[in-house]
């Protein structure tokens, strides 16, 4: 009985690691792949369609008296026959130059769309491309964020648009203490005035003031968004956000491109709120003053292939009195999710969990400590590969106990295995009887058969965590380790399907299969010491038992061949620190260690069947 439990238990848990294999790898890519092909698409019906001047998305109609943010009702329209290089020279614009940020605000328009990190490339090439953020309206990929003022519905007033073209003061260049100001009148006895800054980091924060040179009083009302033109390329990995993002209404709230899409428009009314568009790495997001009354929305709209998405908020109306001026602040996060600069513009600003800009996940009572851990220890070290070896033994040190009492269940059934045996052939078929014996047997030496099961069930959340934090934060994005490691949170680039860069083809370009076709040389290291601690305890008596248990280190090689490096590296390295572990309590406890006599196992056979 103790047995067919076990061989339920083993096929159940091959299945379910098969499951999550399928859920968080294989779906993910088959889905990317079909976007991929779907992007590719939409591109050439665009490239084929006449080209318009760029307008004006549309956000959701809004009812009542709400006022109407600019562009509202005009058709969204790409110019892909412009590089993103002729447009931003179509037009004079500001530079923007910092330590960490470069681009530049156009002077028609005002809106912050040219924003490049220079601390981030697209390969690991230090010689590559900055990674471009926000792009402006008639490049390949318009992302931007406007800000401003709007009149309420049915309103004379004239505020300014993205036509506008703003008159520049002072300074030429936006910089670190160096803000620029732009100001525009409307011939109606109101000058607007624009005062942008930006920090050492990636925050912007914007001023807009209104003065009524006029004779009667007028209402406005406040507004900021961001706007992204086009559905963007995502990983499709579920344990991943990617889109609209905010705490709202005081709670997190997250819809996808295609959540979105379904919805329309999802409206709140909030205070203390923020929000946005997050990618993997990078985000935009907008930060009205905490104390500020808003009305937020995430928001859809296309015009035929055209596909715009937005977030925006409205603020308050504002009446400015003659001879008056108003002004309302706001901010935008336009940068890298690094994990100390989002936690330090949540305490600075005094935001609302601003840290769940990072999708942490479920687990985030692991994954975030756990990061902790690993960047404290990578200060130190200088290596986050070095810093994953050194965290691994300290949760083994954490969970010592457990395993040690584990173990040494395991090394007691070891001892008793002669007994079981007799016990088994002394009641032949009588399960009954033989099931009640072992339990007798397990009582008395004080046994938990499943005990085995404890130190990889105690893993998992771990090893889930620990994939989370690799996969999701950007400060392990092009960090090395060494030897052909050039990048802890990408796979392994080595392939023993062209023996290893010697066939000069990739095996994993081919249909179906190709997925599968990935097997480097720490996924081949990893399967080696798994094995080793399968060989460590005897050979389970049951055929099918046994034949789960010999075929798992392999299954489990290559679902984790496309794993980063730097978990495929945890899981070997924590695999050795297991079998050592294991040797020395079955030692202590007097327990037989079978790694060598199972080796030599296998051999003979194979003698022995060809004799």
């Amino acid at each position: 009985m103790t047995d067919q439990k076990n061989t339920v238990l083993a096929i159940a848990l091959s299945l379910l690691v098969l499951i999550v294999w399928q859920y968080f790898v294989g779906f993910p890519q088959m889905e990317r792949q079909r976007q991929e092909a779907l992007l590719k698409q939409q591109q050439q019906q665009q490239q084929a369609q006449t080209p318009a001047q760029p307008g004006q998305p549309a956000p959701a109609a809004q009812g009542g008296a709400q006022p109407q943010l600019p562009g509202q009702g005009a058709a969204p329209t790409l110019n892909l026959q412009l590089s993103r290089e002729a447009v931003l020279k179509a037009s004079p614009r500001i530079s923007i130059e910092t330590p960490r940020l470069s681009g530049s605000i156009a002077l028609k328009g005002a809106a912050i769309d040219d924003i490049a990190l220079t601390q981030y490339r697209e390969t690991i090439d230090p010689k590559s491309p900055p990674i471009v953020l926000l792009s402006p309206q008639g490049s390949p990929h318009p992302f931007y964020a406007e800000f401003g003022w709007v009149g309420g519905a049915g309103a004379t007033i004239k505020p300014p648009d993205a036509n506008t073209v703003w008159t520049q003061q002072g300074g030429n260049q936006l910089g670190v203490g160096k803000p620029v100001t732009l100001t525009w009148d409307n011939g109606d006895g109101l000058e607007f005035r624009r005062i942008v800054s930006v920090d050492e980091k990636y925050l912007i924060s914007v001023e807009n003031q209104v003065s009524n040179k006029g004779a009667s009083p007028v209402s406005l009302f406040p507004f900021a968004l961001i706007r992204r033109h086009g559905t963007p390329e995502t990983l499709g990995y579920y344990i991943l956000h990617e889109g609209m993002i905010g705490v709202l209404d005081d709670k997190l709230q997250e819809y996808t491109y295609k959540q979105i899409e379904d919805k329309k428009n999802v409206q709140f009314k909030t205070t203390n709120g923020w929000l946005g568009i997050t990618d993997k790495y990078w985000a935009a997001t907008l930060m009205p003053d905490t104390k500020a009354a808003i009305q937020a929305q995430f928001s859809f709209s296309q015009t035929g292939t055209q596909k715009t998405y937005q977030t925006d908020y409205l603020g308050d109306a504002q009446t400015v009195a003659p001879g008056a001026t108003v002004s309302n602040s706001t901010r935008l996060f336009a940068g890298a999710k690094e994990v100390a600069v989002i936690d330090g513009y949540e305490k600075q600003l005094g935001l609302n969990r601003y840290e769940l800009m990072i999708d942490w996940g479920w687990f985030y009572f692991i994954t975030k400590p756990m990061f902790w851990a690993i960047d404290w220890i990578y200060q130190h070290v200088g290596n986050f590969g070095i810093a994953i070896l050194l965290i691994t033994v300290l949760i083994k040190f954490i969970f010592f106990p457990l395993a040690n009492k584990s173990y040494a269940s395991m090394a007691k059934m070891k001892a008793v295995q002669p007994e079981m045996a007799a016990i088994r052939e002394r009641y032949g078929d009588d399960k009954m009887k033989q099931q009640t014996a072992l339990m007798e047997l397990y009582k008395k030496e004080k046994i938990n058969p499943l005990a085995g099961c404890l130190p990889i069930l105690v893993q998992v959340p771990v090893f889930f965590g620990l994939y989370k934090v690799l996969f999701i934060s950007i400060e392990m994005r092009h960090a090395p380790f060494y030897g052909w490691i050039k990048d802890l949170s990408a796979p392994d680039p080595t392939n023993l399907f062209n023996l290893f860069g010697l066939i000069p083809y990739d095996p994993t370009v081919l249909p179906v299969i190709g997925q599968f076709l990935h097997m480097g040389i720490w996924p081949i290291i990893m399967g080696i010491t798994m094995w080793a601690q399968m060989k460590l305890n005897p050979s389970p008596p049951d055929p099918t038992q046994k034949m789960i248990f010999d075929w798992m280190p392999l299954i489990f090689t290559f679902m984790l061949a496309s794993f980063s490096a730097g978990l495929v590296i945890y899981w070997a390295w924590n695999n050795s620190l297991s079998v050592l572990q294991q040797s020395i309590i079955m030692k202590k406890n007097g327990a037989k260690i079978e790694l060598f006599d199972n080796i030599k196992a296998m051999f003979v056979k194979k003698s022995d069947s060809k004799t």
